[in-house]
């Protein structure tokens, strides 16, 4: 966070956080560009179907609910609304080896063309190779092609592969099924991911064995960690913190983190964006050194609001923007996407260095990570 570096020197900055109970798993090491898959009583669990949110990610946008109100963002350091609405967002390899959301200009068509298009933008040196922005890539292997998607009533997505498919580094296993999930799960109501090659369902990837005996779905997290310490009896939470792209550009990058058992979701999950990011993963911290989560609180009417402390803004100076959209963002992908009021020592009246008026709940945006080509 630019903001925070200049005042403090710190570093600077749905999935649905379904509680699953784990038997241990491990914590990002320095080399994020290699995730390794949890034990395999620990991916049983987290590949289980649950239901699912969606967070079709990009501007904050108006969200008409009950007495509730969003203030409408026009970012242009996030990015910039396209008046057709014509975006698609996909799951794609970032410089730190990370998945991020990134929403792309793809083709539209009936039936079950666009979910083919964002299923090709994933293939490395692919066809739309060349719509992706500098520093991100695709993560399945060149030569890929989807050869059907069917998505039945009860919006499962079926998906068939050739068997390029298969030619995957072993590494990339378990980050090639999230980036296909979270592509898919984040159109069209799809609730979970089905895979096939070649005419085949498949019940196991090929390399390294990771079980797909059941649907995919989101409740499999994103951008797990990699190394740390036995997490017996413990939740799963989503949150997202923030980086920059080669050119300079901010964008946002969902990280599961996992919890002690028994912890309220939401809670937890602004507890971990504070505590802010693993050291070596490329991203940067959206809270100060001061931030501290007074409560959180969801109210009939579908807002849920967060009361933050920090005495750096204690005097009315503006918010850094990715502190409060980061906040935004992990609540809603908690929440199946509720408006978010944000409160900052005691305070509603909230502006962030973007000039957008926080003052009124906020919803989450429609398209995410909106970056130059």
């Amino acid at each position: 966070m630019k903001t925070m570096q200049q005042i403090r020197g710190i570093s600077a900055v749905c999935l649905l956080a379904v509680p699953l109970a784990l038997s241990g798993c491990g914590l990002f090491g320095s080399e994020s560009a290699s995730i390794d898959a949890p034990p395999p009583e620990v991916e049983a669990q987290m590949l289980q179907t649950e239901g699912n949110n969606t967070l079709d990610s990009g501007v904050f946008g108006p969200v008409a609910q009950d007495d509730a109100q969003a203030v409408v963002k026009d970012s242009t350091k996030t990015a910039k609304a396209t008046a057709s609405g014509d975006r698609t967002t996909v799951y794609l390899e970032d410089g730190n080896g990370l998945l991020a959301p990134v929403s792309l200009n793809l083709p539209k068509s009936k039936d079950s063309g666009t979910l083919k298009n964002s299923l090709m933008a994933l293939v490395n040196k692919g066809e739309y190779a060349s719509s992706l922005p500098e520093g991100f890539q695709g993560i399945l292997p060149a030569g890929t092609e989807v050869q059907s998607i069917t998505v039945d009533k009860s919006n499962l997505a079926v998906v068939e592969f050739n068997s390029e498919f298969n030619n995957y580094d072993a590494a990339d296993e378990r980050k090639i099924l999230e980036a296909i999930t979270w592509t898919l799960t984040g159109q069209d109501d799809i609730k979970g991911v089905q895979f096939w090659v070649d005419g085949k369902k498949l019940t196991e990837m090929p390399l390294q064995g990771t079980p797909l005996d059941r649907p995919l779905s989101r409740t499999m997290g994103i951008n797990l960690p990699k190394q740390g310490p036995s997490l017996m009896n413990s939740s799963a939470v989503t949150v997202y913190f923030s980086t920059t792209s080669p050119e300079g550009i901010q964008y946002y990058v969902p990280v599961t983190r996992f919890v002690p058992a028994g912890q309220e979701q939401l809670t937890a999950a602004i507890n971990e964006l504070i505590a802010g990011p693993e050291s070596g993963d490329g991203l940067e911290m959206v809270m100060t050194q001061g931030t501290s989560l007074d409560s959180v609180e969801a109210g009939q009417n579908g807002v849920v609001t967060v009361s933050l402390t920090d005495d750096m803004f204690a005097d009315g100076k503006e918010v850094p923007a990715e502190l409060l959209e980061s906040v935004v963002l992990t609540v809603a992908q908690n929440t199946e996407d509720a408006l978010v009021q944000i409160r900052l020592n005691g305070k509603q009246s909230i502006t962030d260095t973007d000039n957008v008026d926080y003052s009124k709940p906020v919803s989450a945006p429609e398209f995410l990570n909106e970056l130059p080509l």
